[in-house]
């Protein structure tokens, strides 16, 4: 007969292959925390319901925080013939009391418990989450402050656009990352219902509260369906998609922090701290960080298209491919973890180099488009303005000119409405200062946005702190 918890039906143990390739114990041992606590939790429910004696309630109590201590001491050995997180406690508990023990299980299955756990996992990753987004935040905030007078070119199609202030395009992912929140608070609510109750699939003929459980796990909702509650696994597709475009938010900044710290650009330089070397090539300084987290983005995108796939031909209720739930969320979690802290420091640590944003605009023709608002003001229709200063860019590019070297007798050929203002118009800091419409990249403009990303920080910091609190029992 086999030993396993499960094995009363079984006349042989399972293959050594089968057993390993059937386990979970290697990566939803990290649920612990989380598992004792439902546990906990059931066991109060149970005896105030008369179904397990309260003397058995404080023995199953004491014996998992016994367990918790142990594993939290790194005293306490997992076995992968008891395949998951659930048996390895449940099995230890039971060797440790005895027939309380073997109560636990009463009106619960694995496919309830695992389902806890998950739900309780996510909403204490999120809060750990949320406090990497917002440091990143506070430094892209920080960034836009410390150099407020720096101005850089602004590109479409990588080729010079316009002039913007080095604050508008760190506000700019600013404004990317709030939303990034905002996705991740819907995150929360998703994961905050508790589907314990909801055994195997079809509920109990126990007298239970599942509600009375939710509500000492902090859960604010109870599934109202026990075959959507143990089959569900929405909320962490949902995470899945939050992550792989908060990942892409972070890997577009990469790819902009690679090319502006180029010889060619040198528009900004990281950080030693955040930077590596080559061990054939002395002078290089490269930017590995960033090309890692581009890279990583992909594997995250990858944990969403593998649930997706996994979950799209499944009947209800539990399948055990909803085991391959696991690995590529904690993957997720782990690797945005790391991407979220590293770009704080990085940011936070890096110099931007005024002085070459200043040299590359004044090498160029950024101003071109405020050349022609100038024309358009003075009453020609844009369209012609626009072919009048494409001309003009034509001309000085065969002069090997740029359009602030202009005498006025140039100008004048190109148009008569052309006076001596034109040369205010094009200064560099007059193109972006001028630019006040909202949520342009002009002085007051960003000054609102400033205002606004300091409110946004102050928001985010108090939701992730009651997050936090909520779910601080499991510490």
């Amino acid at each position: 007969m086999s030993e396993m918890m499960w094995g009363g039906r079984f006349t042989k143990a399972e293959e050594k292959n089968a057993l390993d390739f059937n386990a979970s114990i290697s990566y939803d041992c990290r649920m612990y925390r989380e598992d004792i606590a439902g546990s906990i939790a059931h066991a109060k429910m149970l005896a105030a319901h008369g179904i397990i004696s309260a003397e058995d309630q404080e023995k199953i109590t004491a014996g998992l925080k016994k367990i918790k201590k142990q594993i939290d001491e790194g005293q306490f050995d997992f076995s992968i013939e008891l395949e998951d997180i659930h048996m390895n406690i449940e099995k230890r508990l039971t060797d440790d009391i005895g027939d309380a023990g073997a109560r636990l299980h009463t009106a619960r299955s694995r496919n309830d418990q695992c389902a806890l756990d998950l739900h309780m996992y996510m909403k204490r990753q999120i809060g750990r989450l949320s406090e990497k987004l917002i440091a990143v935040e506070s430094a892209l905030l920080s960034a836009a402050v410390k150099y407020k007078d720096v101005i850089i070119p602004g590109y479409t199609h990588m080729q010079r656009a316009q002039p913007v202030y080095f604050a508008h395009h760190m506000l700019a992912y600013f404004a990317m990352l709030e939303r990034d929140f905002k996705r991740l608070e819907d995150c929360y609510e998703a994961c905050d219902m508790s589907p314990i109750g909801a055994c195997a699939l079809a509920g109990t003929t126990y007298d239970t509260n599942s509600l009375e459980e939710a509500e000492d796990l902090h859960f604010s909702s109870v599934y109202g369906n026990s075959l959507d509650a143990v089959s569900d696994r929405d909320y962490l597709l949902q995470f899945l998609s939050f992550a792989s475009i908060c990942a892409m938010h972070l890997s577009r900044l990469s790819e902009e922090f690679i090319y502006w710290s180029t010889s060619e650009f040198q528009f900004i330089e990281l950080d030693d701290g955040y930077s590596t070397g080559s061990s054939i090539m002395p002078q290089k300084k490269n930017p590995d960080m960033c090309e890692l987290i581009r890279g990583k983005t992909g594997r995250v995108y990858g944990h969403l298209i593998g649930l997706l796939t996994v979950m799209k031909g499944l009947p209800l209720a539990y399948d055990k491919d909803m085991q391959e739930d696991k690995e590529g969320v904690f993957d997720a979690i782990d690797t945005l973890y790391f991407a979220l802290d590293i770009y704080a420091g990085m940011i936070s640590t890096m110099t931007v180099n005024g002085d070459k944003t200043r040299e590359a605009l004044e090498h160029d023709f950024s101003n071109a488009t405020d050349m022609a608002d100038y024309l358009a003001k003075k009453g020609l229709p844009f369209r012609q303005a626009h072919a009048v200063v494409g001309s003009a860019v034509h001309y000085c590019i065969e002069h090997h000119k740029y359009l602030l070297d202009l005498t006025m007798d140039e100008f004048k050929s190109m148009s008569p409405l052309f006076e001596e203002d034109i040369l205010e118009a094009l200064k560099i800091e007059n193109c972006v200062n001028l630019r006040e419409s909202y949520g342009g990249t002009g002085r007051k403009s960003i000054e609102r946005q400033e205002a606004h990303a300091s409110e946004t920080i102050a928001k985010m910091k108090e939701a992730s702190a009651s997050w936090k609190e909520e779910m601080a029992f499991l510490d």
